[in-house]
């Protein structure tokens, strides 16, 4: 093993041995060089004060070299901002700014250990992070039947990690905590396991209770306290567009120096959170209450980037940090949230009104998101996406023999009784054949 390796993880281990033993074979044995042409470089650029041949960019008259038909469309931003190499760990301004961000709207970290957000190339290069650093073949991987699918390729099929799905909602549509509850218990035997919360939730776009939030946070402590050892990840990808009574922080607040056993960890973004999807801004943050432990921890996570992606792109950085530094930026994001909340609640008015009655589907609860899912009761889920298609140009997507999801978030609010008009003459239409 590389001398920084055994280095970082000695740090890991004095600062808490439990987080050691939840590293992967990969997480024990990466590391982020301190001597090659990185290190080298930066040290050029603090004292070569003639002549620096270090950088494999190409310079002209001291700035990046750069094309006129590109830099005349981004006259508003100076070529060192756009062209050379971004840092591994993101633009250092940006992360500073990202880290206030996130503890002005998440007061529950107040007096909080966590390192400073490390920018990832957005969020599912985050989670593939923690999947290279945590996930270990066979490793319990836990979340919610109704989930992302790329939580599969990203934990199951890239690290060979067991998939250990819960209901989602209980009987009366609440959050299943006993559910998530049985299914880490039921990782006594490993004692390890790794937990994905994402809320709002993709497909149903629901976020839970303030209650239900306790819930899950002594359904983690109550693992750990039986001796498991979990990473617990908030995938907080669609957060801030809460619409109604939820959780409005991330639960990574109440996660953050849980138990000793509880390693929280966030990834978040820009990409979602501010509109800026194809930019793919992500950051990932650890709470732990030993700073050395955290240090290590960022060294190990620069190690996945520089031997993945190297660095992230600069210029969406840098057009993230002069977005997040305008002073217009809070009212122009609020107008945004104003139209996606008014987008949810007519869905939602319009499903309460009896307009289609009770008899071809029922909705999961939604309170928050991009997305609500209609539960079928009378046809096939992918049977009516496929009817949709070819016969109304509508394009929904099916999740199992039951689900159809649905984004509001891409569908103008006065077209939206339009689509369930649809909907359910889809339905219909499958009946009658």
């Amino acid at each position: 093993m590389n001398e920084l390796a055994g280095q970082l993880n000695e740090n890991i281990k004095s600062g808490n041995e439990h987080v050691y033993d939840m590293l992967s074979t990969l997480g024990k044995e990466i590391y982020f060089p301190k001597e090659g042409i990185l290190s080298q470089s930066a040290e050029a650029a603090a004292h070569a004060k003639k002549y620096n041949a270090t950088i494999g960019i190409a310079t002209e008259k001291g700035v990046p070299m750069h094309l006129g038909v590109i830099q005349d469309k981004l006259s508003a931003f100076h070529p060192r901002d756009l062209y050379g190499y971004a840092p591994p760990a993101g633009k250092p301004e940006l992360r500073t700014v990202w880290a206030q961000k996130m503890l002005r709207e998440n007061p529950s970290l107040e007096g909080k250990s966590i390192s400073n957000p490390i920018v990832t190339n957005a969020l599912t290069h985050g989670l593939s992070i923690v999947a290279d650093l945590f996930a270990e073949q066979g490793d319990a991987v836990i979340y919610p039947d109704k989930n992302w699918e790329n939580y599969e390729l990203t934990f199951g099929i890239r690290r060979h990690s067991e998939t250990v799905n819960y209901p989602l909602f209980t009987e009366n549509y609440k959050f299943n905590s006993a559910g998530l509850t049985d299914a880490l218990l039921a990782q006594k035997d490993k004692g390890k396991a790794i937990v994905l919360l994402n809320f709002p939730n993709n497909p149903t776009g629901y976020t839970p209770s303030r209650e239900e939030g306790e819930e899950i946070v002594a359904a983690i402590l109550k693992a750990a306290e039986a001796g498991i050892n979990v990473v617990v990840v908030s995938d907080d990808a669609y957060f801030g567009l809460f619409f109604e009574d939820s959780l409005k922080e991330s639960l990574f607040g109440q996660l953050a120096n849980l138990h000793p056993r509880v390693l929280a960890i966030k990834i978040d973004g820009a990409t979602k959170e501010e509109f800026v999807w194809g930019f793919r801004v992500g950051f990932i943050t650890y709470a732990s209450e030993n700073k050395e432990l955290l240090a290590a921890l960022e060294q190990k996570t620069l190690g996945i980037i520089r031997a993945t992606i190297s660095s992230g792109p600069h210029p969406s950085q840098t057009f993230v940090l002069e977005a997040l530094k305008a002073p217009e930026f809070s009212a122009q994001k609020e107008e945004k949230f104003q139209i996606m909340k008014g987008r949810a609640n007519t869905v939602k008015t319009l499903l309460d009104s009896g307009k289609y009655g009770d008899d071809v589907w029922t909705y999961y609860p939604f309170n928050s998101g991009y997305f609500m899912c209609l539960k079928l009761h009378t046809v096939s889920a992918e049977a009516l996406r496929l009817h949709l298609i070819h016969n109304y140009g509508l394009g929904t997507i099916a999740l199992g023999e039951t689900d159809l999801r649905i984004a509001f978030s891409c569908i103008e609010e006065e077209n939206l009784e339009d689509l369930f008009d649809l909907v359910y003459s889809g339905i219909r239409d499958l009946e009658k054949a």
